[in-house]
């Protein structure tokens, strides 16, 4: 090896040393922040923290129920179990779907259930959250629990709702049975609608409501009492069906027309439910119609074969002015089948009264409002739980 190249090679290691003593010195800006990046960075930081905080705030709301309690529920309600007589209301609503446990007595069996009839295919898969039945009224935790709603909503007291509040851990709002036809129900189901972010239609069932009621009480409303057709309610069915000598009291469907009701007299012996008198007492009453509630008509015409002479007294029988109207007693805050009801019943007391009503089309538009069913009326009257004319004796 010559001298020129061993210069050559000595002055190349030279150069690569100073390269690298060069690359040692420099600052690594890439992973080194300035001051201004780091506060910056901060600063970031803490925004994203505020923003989590204004999620979670707003991921609630509080609302106050029926009862006055103030009770914390999600901002928006995806899922509930309702409980009581609030099954009935959240299916007016069109919440049915929404739910995902159910108490054991809302899986119709029957069209009278109108307003858990539609919905039992789905229902009847759901946790059994409780019983309510029959004045006995037992709910289960665990299999609430299991259903795991953003809310449980309920017709109880502040009790039951506190209590089954602190066994699942899960909000509990309360609202008012409500009486048939009454503003409670309405305050109800706002209640209700507002919980669930439905609002609107809550306001426009309470405007169909109320546009209907007024129009029933106004077509009779200027006839004399002593010129109606006296009428009675029988075969009322509580806790379990009666024969002609269980009659109902306080009846709304009465009531919302000023019919001239033959038990008004005995009324509030047992609040808007319906009570036993003795057989005696209906033919001193002597009515000249008379509606029966269609799930006693088996008992009533047993009565009937069994005792034949006391009916065949009565005028109504005598004159074939005998109907019957489906049962509509479910807790008293049914509200499809009573207005229905209503209009049947007013077809028949005051004929002149209502000539421009065609019973069937109102029907059809009062089912389609409440339930999204509008060949709900076909349903029932398919059942034999309808409404229709009846003969005794066939």
């Amino acid at each position: 090896m010559n001298v020129n190249f061993k210069k050559a090679i000595a002055l190349l290691l030279a150069l690569v040393m100073v390269f690298a003593l060069v690359a040692c010195g420099k600052t690594d800006t890439g992973n080194e922040e300035t001051p201004n990046a780091q506060q910056n960075t901060q600063q970031n930081t803490n925004d994203k923290t505020d923003d989590s905080a204004d999620t979670t705030e707003s991921a609630t709301r509080v609302i106050t129920d029926a009862l006055g309690r103030q009770v914390e529920i999600p901002a928006e309600v995806k899922t509930i179990v309702p409980l009581g007589n609030t099954p009935r209301m959240i299916s007016y609503l069109g919440l049915a779907d929404i739910v995902v446990g159910i108490e054991e007595c809302e899986i119709a069996s029957s069209p009278i259930q109108a307003y858990a009839y539609p919905h039992v295919e789905k229902w009847s898969t759901l946790p059994n959250c409780g019983t309510n039945a029959m004045g006995e009224t037992a709910y289960y935790p665990e299999q609430i629990m299991l259903a795991n709603p953003d809310v449980i909503l309920t017709t109880d007291n502040a009790e039951v709702a506190d209590n089954l509040q602190i066994q699942t851990g899960l909000p509990v709002v309360c609202v008012d049975q409500g009486s048939l036809f009454a503003e409670s129900y309405e305050q109800s189901l706002r209640i209700l609608a507002d919980v669930c972010g439905v609002s609107d239609r809550a306001e426009t069932l309470i405007t169909y409501l109320n546009g209907c009621l007024e129009d029933l009480a106004t077509r009779s409303a200027d006839i004399d009492i002593s010129e109606k057709p006296t009428v009675l309610g029988a075969g009322a069915t509580f806790k379990g069906g009666h024969s002609i000598d269980g009659v109902y009291t306080n009846y709304a469907v009465f009531e919302i027309l000023d019919a001239n009701d033959v038990a008004e007299e005995i009324a509030g012996q047992n609040g808007s439910s319906g009570v036993l008198v003795e057989k005696e007492q209906i033919l001193a009453w002597d009515p000249e119609i008379i509606f029966f509630d269609s799930g006693s008509m088996g008992l009533v015409r047993t009565d009937y074969a069994e005792n034949p002479g006391y009916f065949e007294q009565l005028q109504a029988v005598q004159n074939d002015e005998l109907y019957q109207w489906p049962n509509s007693t479910y807790h008293w805050s049914n509200v499809e089948i009573p207005l229905v009801s209503a209009y049947y019943v007013g077809c028949m007391l005051y004929p002149e009264r209502f000539a421009d009503v065609d019973f069937e089309t109102k029907a059809s538009e009062i089912f389609d409002m409440f339930l999204g069913e509008p060949d709900y009326l076909e349903v029932i009257n398919a059942s034999g739980f309808g409404y229709g004319k009846v003969t005794l004796g066939e």
